[in-house]
């Protein structure tokens, strides 16, 4: 296949790419416009019991938590004319508003309820407001309510919070730092790739391959988000995978093709040799990163899935234009590709001589895994221990959900949550409801289960349609619309954080009290219980899916049984070094300085990241590997086979992968670092959890740990049993057909 796709950009290479150019501009005009097929959300677990209590909320009772909440503050005091009026017109708009489902004011609260919606100081109140619809469309609406009433008028601060205006900052954060870090990194990595390349035309190559991969992916996306929900965030996956695997599978192949230029192999030849050599590597490198993130479709919340589906379109997309567009291009350019060379132009102004070519026995990374490999225990159990303590935070992780700190302190809606658990005597955004199904038409035992739920501590009152209860004691009367035919609810409100140990426990203490018929909790507390259940009972499954696909690659890739266990065993190490330093700064704040101001401590990971950067990381991990085992089971068949050509091989594949590993590394951390400048704190961490697991992997792991691995294994590193080695010879893909002739290769300095 890879020899037609090859005589294909050979032969019509003008052909090709005329037709590569229409796809792209159909793509383009028809991928404008996704992000208006994209949803915000997609956090929790859909068909968890809390959000079908929620659902039964809105659909029933037109009620559920407030996700609009008004904070009003007036240095007056709330009784004056300027606060009532203020007041006045927040409850206008919501009247007026067909998708506001229920309101609760201070302004216009019973006694009894008044003083939970009332500040300590006596100068700031609470309007909250349920608007309907789904991720796509509350924000939109809740935005329309919103705008024109925030800001400052006669003395009277207004300001929003909640979910939906917090979905609507973080998404606006999101976009703007999307372009903000596009625009660094997309000229730091072009200077990046003319200093790896040298010349200016090959530099050009990886940003031609990575744009087609971006466009193409974003025009799918706006199919699949036309028949499925697809989070807006896999635009951030598409853009930052898009090129860091057109940079990865780019560079891979035209160094081949250089390299065989440099031999003396006709251009033509050249492009053949490249394809079937490294094009065969990319891919079954782009296959293992594929199915690495294809397993983030088993958890039960569409955020992730959509990470899937653009990391596998953009994997795709990245190879199929690595190994169709580059022959082609390569065919045209021949002999040019090295034309424009920077650095010399860098060395003339410098006055420095053109750098010697050196044999690859002489490069650095040769010299390095032979040292290496000539103290493999020591350095072997060195790195091993760095690695481990680097990963030993991880085991006092804590899992949440986004809420108001993700973004900076000087949002509206941070002020406003912060507001909320600070200054107010009940947290609005932590109340819990309690939804009872059918009680059969026992209504007496309400009033009992109320007062019940009222003595837990940090429960602030409950309301039912038995009356409102505080600390066991009624205080306010029945409410009969809580109450409908066989169904009723109760409303709970606390003084603790959602995200809160303390929320967590209110919870459980409200499940432990015994209820008359059976009930069903909801709540964001309760929401994010049950969506961090089932990420945990799913998280096992997809490293078990990534495993045994990883496994069965390396497998028909190499022949052996001893390489996969050992990829599986150093990426493992090299998660876990990465996770335990993103639990030591994100959650427990060591070194958040160097994030500035913005980022603020939850003492929590954002539950969907791990998952996430665990897929992505594994696969790029996979990625590094690929391209080192193709080059030293390359000099491993061509070899005796004994065990000085085991270490040898290493040495020799190395010395010819390690400075294009590490470049591509480098480029791809560029990638992921410019993510880390973001604004809201998940996304900080995926850029620099992503940029930090690249640079450690490509440098400890594939250049250190690895090559003392394969030192002390030997000849073991290419075992399998018998039956296996029988079912490789059938049906088993190999990277290259060992040459007759060992070629002495020559490297640039």
């Amino acid at each position: 296949m890879l020899n037609a796709i090859a005589n294909m950009g050979v032969r019509r290479p003008k052909a090709v790419l005329v037709l590569a150019g229409l796809v792209f501009v159909l793509a383009a005009v028809f991928g404008s416009s996704v992000a208006a097929h994209l949803e915000a959300g997609g956090y929790y677990d859909t068909h968890a019991e809390s959000w079908q209590a929620q659902d039964t909320l809105a659909r029933e009772f037109h009620s559920g938590d407030p996700n609009l909440i008004f904070e009003v503050t007036a240095p007056q005091g709330l009784d004056s004319a300027a606060a009532l009026a203020a007041g006045q017109r927040i409850a206008t708009a919501l009247q007026h508003d067909p998708y506001t489902l229920q309101v609760s004011s201070y302004f216009s609260a019973p006694p009894g309820q008044a003083p939970s919606l009332r500040s300590a100081d006596g100068h700031s109140a609470l309007i909250a407001a349920l608007i309907s619809g789904d991720d796509d469309t509350a924000p939109d609406r809740a935005k329309t309510i919103y705008q024109p009433l925030v800001g400052t008028h006669d003395g009277i601060t207004i300001k929003a919070g909640g979910g939906l205006p917090t979905l609507i900052t973080v998404n606006h954060l999101v976009d703007s730092d999307l372009l903000h870090s596009e625009m660094i990194a997309v000229p730091l990595t072009t200077i990046a790739l003319i200093w790896v390349f040298g010349s200016l035309i090959a530099a050009l190559l990886p940003l031609a391959v990575g744009l087609f991969a971006i466009i193409g992916t974003m025009a799918l996306l706006r199919v699949l988000g036309s028949l499925t929900d697809v989070s807006i965030y896999a635009l951030n996956m598409t853009t930052a995978m898009g090129l860091a695997l057109a940079i990865d599978y780019s560079l891979f192949i035209v160094s081949r093709y250089r390299e065989e230029l440099h031999r003396g192999a006709p251009g033509p030849d050249a492009v053949r040799t490249a394809m079937h050599t490294a094009g065969r590597t990319v891919l079954f490198s782009a296959l293992t990163v594929a199915l690495s993130l294809a397993a983030l479709t088993v958890f039960p919340v569409y955020f992730l899935r959509s990470f899937a589906y653009a990391g596998v379109l953009v994997v795709a997309l990245a190879t199929l234009a690595a190994l169709v567009l580059l022959p082609a291009l390569l065919t045209l350019l021949g002999g040019r590709i090295n034309t424009l060379d920077l650095r010399v132009v860098v060395r003339r102004f410098l006055h420095r001589p053109a750098p010697a070519v050196k044999p690859v026995e002489q490069s650095f990374w040769y010299r390095l895994s032979s040292r290496v490999m000539r103290r493999a225990v020591p350095v072997g159990l060195l790195l091993t221990g760095i690695l481990v303590v680097l990963g030993l935070p991880f085991i006092h992780a804590n899992f949440g959900y986004p809420d108001h700190r993700v973004v900076p302190p000087n949002e509206q809606v941070y002020q406003v949550g912060n507001a909320l658990s600070s200054v107010f005597p009940s947290n609005a955004a932590a109340a819990i409801s309690i939804v009872a199904p059918d009680i059969g038409g026992d209504t007496t035992s309400l009033g009992t289960y109320s007062s019940g739920l009222s003595q837990i501590p940090h429960v602030t009152s409950v309301s039912s349609a038995a009356g409102s209860y505080v600390h066991g004691t009624p205080v306010g009367p029945a409410n009969p619309a809580m109450t409908k035919g066989s169904i009723t609810y109760l409303n709970v409100q606390t003084n603790a954080e959602v995200q809160s140990d303390t929320a967590k426990t209110i919870l459980k203490d409200l499940k432990n009290v015994t209820s008359p018929w059976p009930v069903q909790f909801t709540g964001q507390t309760a929401i994010n219980s049950d969506s961090l259940h089932s990420l945990g009972r799913k998280m096992p499954l997809a490293i078990a899916l990534i495993a045994i696909a990883t496994f069965l690659v390396l497998f028909l890739f190499t022949g052996s049984i001893v390489l996969p266990l050992k990829a599986l065993v150093l990426n493992t190490l090299s998660l876990s070094a990465t996770f335990g330093t993103m639990v030591w700064v994100f959650q427990e704040g060591h070194l958040s300085w160097l994030f500035g101001s913005n980022l603020t401590t939850t003492g929590y990971l954002m539950a969907t990241m791990p998952p996430l950067m665990f897929c992505v990381a594994f696969g790029l991990s996979m990625d590094y590997e690929v391209f080192l085992l193709s080059r030293i089971r390359e000099e491993w068949l061509r070899s005796g086979r004994t065990t000085a050509d085991n270490t040898h091989a290493v040495a020799l594949g190395l010395g010819r992968t390690g400075r294009i590993v590490t470049a591509a590394a480098l480029l791809m951390a560029i990638v992921f670092a410019t993510m880390a400048n973001a604004r809201v704190s998940f996304m900080m961490m995926f850029g620099a959890g992503l940029a930090l697991a690249v640079v450690m992997d490509a440098t400890l792991v594939r250049g250190m740990l690895v090559p003392a691995f394969m030192r002390l294994a030997g000849r073991w590193n290419w075992w399998a049993p018998r039956p296996l080695v029988r079912l490789h010879e059938r049906i088993g893909l190999t990277e290259s057909e060992p040459e007759s002739e060992p070629v002495r290769e020559t490297v640039s300095a």
